[in-house]
């Protein structure tokens, strides 16, 4: 499989115990989602890899204890720490109306009420406070906030952002 078929869910931290139990980072809003889950994948030499969970639980803030099938101890599980883990895109909850996962908007044509076409959004910037969509126009970076109170609305089938963008804000970049 490709790498656009998986979504980062976050990273192994540490181990847990001499039984070779893991705690795992989950980088979500919503990691109650993710209490039942059967199984992970790492990503290995650009492979993922499918590992089974045989326990899981819920540990502190966005974290979980995790006991996988076949790692048997301690030594086992310290060779799994620090590897990002991941889930096939597929098994994501879809989402309606104007609320978006962000792998899901790259590609999508940005148009303002105002100014019409702004451009394609290329990558989602969430490294920063207020995360940002980055949109390609005419070989310039755009960048707009990601802002419930910006966008219109998202038309999935013919993958369109409607956004009313600041007054100004577009100018800067004209």
């Amino acid at each position: 499989m490709n790498e656009n078929n998986y979504y980062y869910l976050g990273k192994i931290t540490r181990k847990f115990s001499f039984k070779g139990e893991l705690i795992i980072f989950l980088d979500t809003d919503t990691p109650t989602h993710y209490y039942g889950l059967k199984k992970i994948f790492l990503k290995v030499n650009n492979s993922y890899l499918p590992y089974f969970i045989s326990k899981i639980s819920k540990y502190k803030n966005n974290s979980v204890r995790v006991k996988f099938e076949d790692v048997k101890n301690e030594s086992e599980a310290m060779e799994l720490v620090n590897y990002e883990i991941f889930l096939p895109t597929d098994e994501l909850p879809k989402l309606e109306g104007k609320k978006f996962y962000y792998h899901e908007v790259v590609g999508f044509k940005v148009f303002d009420i105002i100014q019409g076409e702004v451009g394609e959004v290329a990558y989602i910037n969430d490294q920063t406070p207020q995360h940002l969509f980055v949109i390609k126009s005419n070989g310039k970076e755009i960048l707009i906030p990601i802002n419930d109170d910006f966008i219109i609305d998202l038309d999935r089938k013919n993958k369109i952002i409607n956004l009313k963008v600041p007054e100004g804000l577009l100018k800067i970049y004209m």
